[in-house]
C-alpha cells in the first residue's frame, strides 16, 4: 500500500483541494478590500468598477469581494488614469478657474454634477450612465479652452476619440434645449449670377415654399408655342417678380421652350443616354442591328452625316456647343469665344492610354491641362508627362523629339556602369519590354481618371472629327450597345436630329417644422440637362418662385472635368464674342454666362440655392 501511495505523488486528496479554494478565497477577499480603498482617492473608479470595463460588474452589489480578472484586450491609453488623460484633466482644471477637474467615473463627479445642478435629481436616483453623460457635457464646453491652454506636439494630440467620444454623443443622448445645434458650413452668398457649368445633368430636383403648379399641364396652345419660340429662337423677357405664376401663359411657354433638345439618334424604346456604364438599364431591349453589319453601316452613315453637320454649325458659330457620348468617354466641342478660349475647343474625358497613342498616330496634338497645371504648380517635382509630345502647342513637335532621343540614349546607355566595373556578365540585365513598362506606368495610371482629360484646339479639332469618324473603338463591338452610334446632343437643330424634350413632374411633401408641418413643393427635371438649360431653368424659377429657391444637381460624373479652364494667354475680347454668337440661338443672359471663363475646375455644382434673389452654391 506504501509502494501505491506514493505511485502518483502529484496525486492530492479532496481535502487539500478545499483548503486551497478557501486560501484562495481568503486572499481574494484581501485584495479586494486593498482596491476599494485604492479607489477611494480621488484618481479612482467607483467601487464594483473595474478599472479597464465600461460599466459596474455583473452582480456586484451581491457579491462579497471577487474580482474578475483584468481584460486582455484593454490599452491603458484608453483609461481615466492614462498620462495623456491626466494631463487633459488638469489642463482642464488650470484653464478653468475655480472649476473642479470632471471625473466620468467617480462618486466626487456626481455629487460635483449635482452641486451644480441641484434640480436634476437626488443622488439615489442618479444612476452612473447619466452622470458619465452629464460629465462629458461639462467637459465638452471647456474643449476650447484647453485648445488654448494646452499646447502639445502633434503625436501627443489631446484630441482622441475614446476620450471626447462621450463629449461628442453627450448633447445628442441628453437632449438638452440650451445644446447649441451646430451649424452648417456657409456657402458663398450675395451673388446675383453663379458660375457656368459645363458638365452634363442627369437630374434637378428644385424645392421651393410656394407651389409649382405653374409647370404642370400645359395647354395645347401653349406647348406648340413654347416649341415655336425654341425653332425661330424668340426671346422671352419675363418681369422681376410674377405675383400669380400659373395664370402666366408667357412664363408656361417660356418653360416649355427651356425644355427642348436635339439628339441623334433616337430610338424610343432604348434610352441614350448616359451612354457610360448603360449595359445593364440597356440589357435585353431589341437591337435588330446587332447580327446585322448592313444595318450597322447604315447608322454609322447616318450618324457621321449628323456629326459633320453638328461641326460645320459650330464653325460657322450658329451651334455655340455640343456633346458627343460614347460607351467609353464623352467630348465637348465647344465655338470659339466659349469659356474665354480663342478658338474652337474639345475636352475628352475619360481617356486611356490606348486611345491617346491613338490620337497621336492621326497626328491630333492635344494636352493634358489638369496635368500641367500640376507641374505649374510644383516647378521643381520630378514626375514625368505622361505625353511629353503634347507640350507643344503650335504643331512643330520639337519637344517630342528632344525627349525620344533622351530616351534612346538613356535606353543604350542605362548600364553602361556596368561595364565599367567589368561585372556586366555576372548581373542580369532587365529586357527591353521591362523597361518599356515602367516608363508607360506613369501613363497608364492616368486611365478613366479626372487627370486623363485631354483638351485639343484649333484646327486640330477638324482632325479629332475625322478620328472619330473613322474610329472603331467608338462603337462597341459586344454587349447591349453592341453597333449603336454614339449619342449627339446640342441646343440647335442639326441634320438628322430628333426634337426632344426633358421630362419635368412635380410634387408637394409635408415636412415638420417647429410649430407644426409645413408644405414643401418640388419641381424634378430629368434628362440630359446642357449648361443652356440649366441657366434657363433659374431665369424662370427666380421670376415665378419670388427669388427663393434651392436646385440639387446630379452630375454624369465624367463630365464634371469639362469645367476645366482651357484659356491661353491669347484670349478674345468678350463684347466682339457675343456679336459673333449672336445667332445661336441662346438667351443673351445664358450666352453672356456661357462666354465667361470656366472657374469650377474638375468640379460640378451640387447645390444651388437663391435667397432674395441672391445665388449661393456648393461644387
Amino acid at each position: 500500500m506504501s509502494e501505491l501511495a506514493g505511485y502518483s505523488p502529484s496525486f492530492k486528496r479532496p481535502a487539500e483541494i478545499m483548503r486551497l479554494r478557501r486560501k484562495r478565497a481568503r486572499s481574494e477577499a484581501g485584495l479586494g478590500s486593498g482596491r476599494s480603498n485604492s479607489e477611494s482617492s480621488p484618481r479612482g473608479g467607483l467601487s464594483g468598477v473595474r478599472r479597464f470595463s465600461p460599466g459596474p460588474l455583473r452582480g456586484s452589489e451581491s457579491r462579497a469581494g471577487g474580482v474578475k480578472r483584468r481584460n486582455p484586450f484593454a490599452n491603458i491609453e484608453n483609461t481615466y488614469s492614462s498620462p495623456r488623460k491626466r494631463t487633459t484633466s488638469e489642463c482642464v482644471s488650470e484653464a478653468v478657474p475655480g472649476r473642479v477637474s470632471v471625473e466620468p467615473e467617480g462618486e466626487n463627479a456626481t455629487l460635483r454634477i449635482l452641486s451644480r445642478n441641484p434640480n436634476r435629481t437626488k443622488p439615489e436616483e442618479l444612476d452612473l450612465f447619466t452622470a458619465r453623460l452629464l460629465g462629458a457635457e461639462a467637459l465638452s464646453k471647456d474643449i476650447k479652452k484647453v485648445q488654448e491652454a494646452c499646447s502639445l506636439p502633434e503625436d501627443e494630440s489631446l484630441f482622441e476619440e475614446d476620450l471626447f467620444s462621450e463629449a461628442q454623443t453627450a448633447p445628442s443622448l441628453i437632449a438638452s434645449p440650451r445644446v447649441p445645434i451646430p451649424a452648417l458650413q456657409e456657402l458663398p452668398s450675395g451673388c446675383t449670377e453663379f458660375p457656368a457649368d459645363w458638365s452634363l445633368k442627369t437630374r434637378l430636383l428644385f424645392t421651393s415654399q410656394l407651389p409649382f403648379t405653374w409647370a404642370e399641364h400645359l395647354k395645347a396652345q401653349e406647348e406648340a408655342q413654347g416649341l415655336s419660340q425654341h425653332c425661330r429662337a424668340a426671346v422671352s423677357t419675363l418681369p422681376h417678380s410674377i405675383p400669380e405664376p400659373r395664370s402666366s401663359s408667357e412664363l408656361r411657354c417660356a418653360f416649355q421652350q427651356s425644355l427642348v433638345y436635339w439628339q441623334h439618334p433616337s430610338l424610343p424604346w432604348l434610352q441614350l443616354f448616359p451612354r457610360i456604364g448603360a449595359e445593364r438599364r440597356l440589357a435585353g431591349k431589341c437591337a435588330p442591328w446587332a447580327q446585322d453589319e448592313a444595318l450597322q453601316q447604315l447608322l454609322m452613315s447616318e450618324w457621321s452625316v449628323s456629326f459633320t453637320s453638328l461641326y460645320n454649325l459650330l464653325r460657322s458659330r450658329l451651334c455655340p456647343y455640343f456633346y458627343l457620348c460614347t460607351y467609353q468617354f464623352t467630348v465637348l466641342f465647344r465655338a470659339a469665344g466659349l469659356a474665354g478660349s480663342e478658338g474652337i475647343t474639345a475636352l475628352i474625358s475619360p481617356t486611356t492610354r490606348g486611345l491617346r497613342e491613338a490620337m497621336k498616330m492621326e497626328g491630333i496634338e492635344f494636352t493634358l491641362p489638369l496635368l500641367e497645371e500640376r507641374k505649374r504648380r510644383n516647378p521643381g517635382g520630378s514626375e514625368p508627362s505622361p505625353d511629353g509630345e503634347q507640350e507643344s502647342e503650335d504643331g512643330d513637335g520639337n519637344p517630342a523629339q528632344v525627349n525620344s532621343d533622351e530616351d534612346d540614349d538613356e535606353d543604350d546607355g542605362g548600364f553602361s556602369w556596368l561595364e565599367e566595373m567589368g561585372v556586366q556578365d555576372k548581373i542580369k540585365k532587365p529586357d527591353t519590354i521591362s523597361i518599356k513598362l515602367c516608363k508607360e506606368h506613369s501613363e497608364v495610371r492616368l486611365d478613366h481618371k479626372p487627370e486623363s482629360v485631354v483638351l485639343v484646339k484649333g484646327t486640330n479639332t477638324f482632325t479629332l472629327l475625322n478620328f472619330l469618324i473613322n474610329c472603331k473603338s467608338v462603337v462597341a463591338a459586344a454587349g447591349a450597345q453592341a453597333g449603336l452610334p454614339p449619342t449627339l446632343l446640342a441646343p440647335a437643330a442639326f441634320r438628322g436630329a430628333t426634337m426632344q424634350t426633358l421630362k419635368a413632374r412635380s410634387s408637394n411633401v409635408k415636412m415638420q417644422v417647429q410649430t407644426g408641418y409645413r408644405d414643401q413643393f418640388s419641381l424634378e427635371i430629368t434628362g440630359p440637362v446642357m449648361p443652356h438649360s440649366l441657366h434657363n431653368l433659374t431665369l424662370l424659377l427666380k421670376s415665378a418662385q419670388q427669388g427663393a429657391f434651392s436646385t440639387g444637381l446630379y452630375s454624369h460624373e465624367p463630365t464634371a472635368v469639362f469645367n476645366t479652364d482651357p484659356r491661353t494667354q491669347g484670349e478674345c475680347t468678350k463684347e466682339s464674342v457675343l456679336q459673333d454668337l449672336g445667332g445661336c440661338g441662346l438667351h443673351p443672359e445664358t450666352l453672356q454666362k456661357l462666354v465667361e471663363p470656366a472657374v469650377l475646375g474638375k468640379s460640378a455644382l451640387r447645390q444651388l440655392d437663391m435667397n432674395e434673389y441672391k445665388y449661393s452654391w456648393k461644387s
